[in-house]
């Protein structure tokens, strides 16, 4: 099953005549994602790739049914692109968009949680459920169908992970990255619960980073109400307060958000800790393989 996008979404690409957006789009389709429509206003009546390009998200919905959307808009607008989305009936919305003004985000996190739907990003590589459909930028070629949910908060990191656990003979049921920036439209404990319900996520891999603490709470959570295995890996390990490390959300303030707390913090709440990236595949595959509801691929 996965969570959130599967092989019957329909996606809407918002953005689709730039460059960005041209471009994944092709790698969308190649992977098999049902692209109904695309949206850049003042372009519709055109094509890319022999998807349908419109002028509002609400055509999409109205005309193709589209229930799920994948942003590629720059910064000042993107927050406007999300808006749309979510007023418009879009279930799932992925917003690939790095640098969104934090205001905006505060704003409009409110709104897309006001209307139900589920917000991935901004600065996300998106979400993929592989053998179904991949909603983002994610490589797909690193990726297996299997039982292994992947929840990040790096989009490069999540790349190794799964290519990690594939060559372990993992496979992984939906792999999501949360976004880097210091709003973000979903939590860790969001997706954990969504896994806890899927029939099909046998364990999970948490990959964290410095800054927040959203690990904290995600310990406290995994000890009280998931009954799967969960792996954890935390980078930004050596990385000195106050200074940004890749992403805008991960920095050391206030003497809050160190690797160190947040790795005590898991190992609190009974979760295994990987310190070593290049030993995860290797850890989970001791973690796992003496369970038997978590099948190896070949």
């Amino acid at each position: 099953m996965g969570i959130l996008v599967d092989e019957n979404t329909k996606v809407v690409v918002q953005g689709i005549t730039g460059r960005e957006g041209t471009f994944h789009t092709k790698q969308m389709l190649a992977y098999g994602t049902n692209i109904v429509a695309g949206v850049t206003p003042g372009k519709g009546g055109e094509a890319v790739e022999g998807i349908p390009v419109l002028n509002r998200v609400r055509d999409a919905v109205d005309m193709y049914s589209a229930n799920a959307s994948c942003i590629f808009v720059p910064p000042p607008f993107a927050s406007d692109a999300i808006l749309e989305a979510a007023d418009a009936g879009i279930g799932v919305i992925v917003c690939i968009t790095e640098g969104i003004p934090t205001l905006d985000m505060i704003k409009t996190v409110k709104f897309v949680k006001k209307c139900g739907a589920v917000l991935i990003g901004p600065n996300t590589p998106g979400i993929i459920s592989p053998g179904k459909t991949k909603v983002g930028i994610m490589p797909a070629y690193v990726h297996r169908q299997g039982d292994i949910g992947v929840i990040s908060r790096s989009g490069t990191l999540t790349y190794e992970v799964v290519a990690q656990l594939t060559r372990a003979g993992f496979g992984q049921s939906t792999c999501i990255g949360l976004g880097g920036d210091p709003i973000v439209g979903t939590s860790f404990i969001d997706h954990l619960r969504w896994f806890q319900e899927d029939r099909e996520t046998k364990g999970v891999v948490l990959i964290g980073e410095i800054g927040g603490s959203a690990e904290e709470e995600a310990a406290e959570y995994i000890e009280e109400e998931l009954t799967k295995p969960v792996i954890a890996f935390i980078a930004g390990q050596t990385a000195p307060p106050g200074r940004r490390m890749g992403h805008a959300g991960a920095i050391i303030s206030g003497g809050k958000g160190k690797a160190e707390d947040k790795i005590r913090a898991l190992k609190d709440h009974g979760i295994t800790v990987v310190l070593n990236l290049g030993q995860l595949g290797k850890a989970t595959l001791r973690a796992f393989e003496h369970n038997e509801h978590i099948p190896k691929i070949d």
